[in-house]
């Protein structure tokens, strides 16, 4: 139900989005149907957003995409039809340039599959997430925290947010994405490190 659609106008009240993650020129990881690109004029620092969907290739590799290639990578709900996410996540870490963005939208488990796996609202679902928790129902559940933590020491998470602002907890069980402001997602945004703060163990002053 055009997840990524639902995000623009969140994205919009936040100035880090115009100022600092949609900047540049980026690739869209899934994008079709419904691409960042076509909200560009919402972002003026957007120079070009190349939509990557199954026509191009397995996202889990990303191949012929060289590495740092792109100011910031995008993708909404498309980590969770890979196989595996771990290596298609640092795949698209790869492709970024250094003190780039990588913006990511998954659903959560809790929210979206609700305890029933193989997902009973997409059959395409390889994997399930969660922010962290130290016992899941599913037996395919990655937490976020320990995902994160393969990006290793180039990555500088700015962000984690648990998307459930129009979530009904005390509804009957169903896909809540298929009403038109129905969010059960999780967020995140990643930056990368350049190479003088990986040298220094962080970024600080010089004065």
């Amino acid at each position: 139900m055009y997840e990524m659609s639902k995000s623009i106008v969140r994205r919009m009240a936040d100035p880090k989005y115009i100022s600092r993650y949609f900047v540049g020129d980026g690739i869209d990881i899934g994008g079709a149907p419904d691409p960042l690109a076509q909200y560009a004029e919402q972002f003026p620092g957007m120079h070009s957003v190349r939509v990557w969907d199954i026509n191009d290739g397995d996202a889990r590799h990303m191949h012929g995409v060289a590495d740092e290639s792109y100011h910031f990578v995008h993708s909404s709900h498309c980590l969770e039809h890979l196989t595996d996410p771990i290596e298609g996540l640092k795949n698209w870490f790869r492709i970024i340039k250094p003190g780039g963005y990588l913006i990511v939208l998954i659903p959560d488990e809790d929210m979206y599959e609700q305890g029933v796996f193989p997902s009973t609202f997409n059959s395409d679902h390889k994997h399930t997430f969660t922010l962290y928790k130290t016992k899941s129902w599913s037996p395919v559940s990655i937490n976020l925290l320990d995902l994160l933590k393969t990006l290793g020491p180039a990555a500088d998470i700015q962000s984690i947010l648990q998307l459930n602002a129009t979530f009904r907890y005390n509804t009957q069980r169903l896909d809540q994405t298929m009403t038109p402001i129905g969010d059960c997602a999780i967020e995140f945004v990643v930056r990368k490190r350049l190479a003088m703060e990986l040298e220094r163990g962080g970024r600080f002053s010089e004065r």
